[in-house]
């Protein structure tokens, strides 16, 4: 699998030429289903108004309105209540995964209730292109700071995809979002490598290769 962690989704030229690159393809040529899952978990997010603004491309997070060939909707808490011949044929035979912000322990637990977590190591050509929570539920751990959801169980790991972390929404002081001194304090908590990210910048992964793709603000922490 193929990785587009962003914080923002596609919000400039240079990460949507990552994101063809990735695909190897225009992405009028390709084909996505979009994950709304995250946002249910998330007390500022969904259900409501901002799932369908998700869904139907009319967020301020350019990601499904990116010109596709067709968007279909994964909806992963339905998964475990119907057959897997009805829809792993359909994640097999589609190009990127579309994955939303919100809460990452939640959209974590229904990728494993769902089978949707077992079934990745096998989508060696697939694009995985995360928003936040969509981007942090890749790595291996995300900090008591992000968690708002937790399973009954108690269990606070991600799925350790890649072997770093993420801050997202990076911004200046001031400025909504997470500044540096927010991102650094979060940081000592973390026992591994991470990346405070803003809105302009994303992260790929190919191969165990990671480079960072930004035209905005980003920051390596121990």
């Amino acid at each position: 699998m193929k990785l587009l962690l962003t914080s923002g989704g596609v919000t400039n030229p240079t990460i949507r030429e990552a994101l063809v690159d990735l695909l190897g393809k225009p992405i009028g040529d390709s084909t996505a289903l979009c994950i709304p899952t995250a946002q249910y978990g998330h007390p500022w997010v969904g259900p409501g108004e901002k799932v369908w603004q998700f869904i139907s491309g009319n967020s301020e997070n350019p990601m499904v309105d990116l010109g596709w060939k067709s968007v279909g909707v994964l909806e992963l808490t339905a998964l475990p209540s119907i057959d897997e011949e009805r829809w792993v044929p359909l994640v097999k035979e589609t190009d990127v995964l579309l994955v939303a912000g919100g809460d990452v322990l939640y959209l974590c637990h229904w990728m494993r209730e769902s089978g949707l977590a077992d079934l990745l190591p096998t989508l060696s050509e697939m694009v995985w292109v995360g928003l936040s929570a969509g981007s942090m539920v890749m790595t291996p751990e995300v900090g008591e700071d992000f968690i708002q959801w937790r399973p009954a169980t108690g269990d606070d790991s991600t799925l350790g995809i890649v072997d770093f972390s993420i801050c997202p929404h990076l911004a200046p002081d001031g400025l909504p979002g997470n500044s540096m001194a927010e991102a650094e304090q979060w940081a000592a908590g973390i026992s591994g490598p991470a990346y405070a990210i803003d809105d302009q910048t994303a992260i790929t992964v190919v191969d165990g290769t990671v480079e960072i793709v930004s035209e905005g603000l980003w920051k390596r922490l121990s």
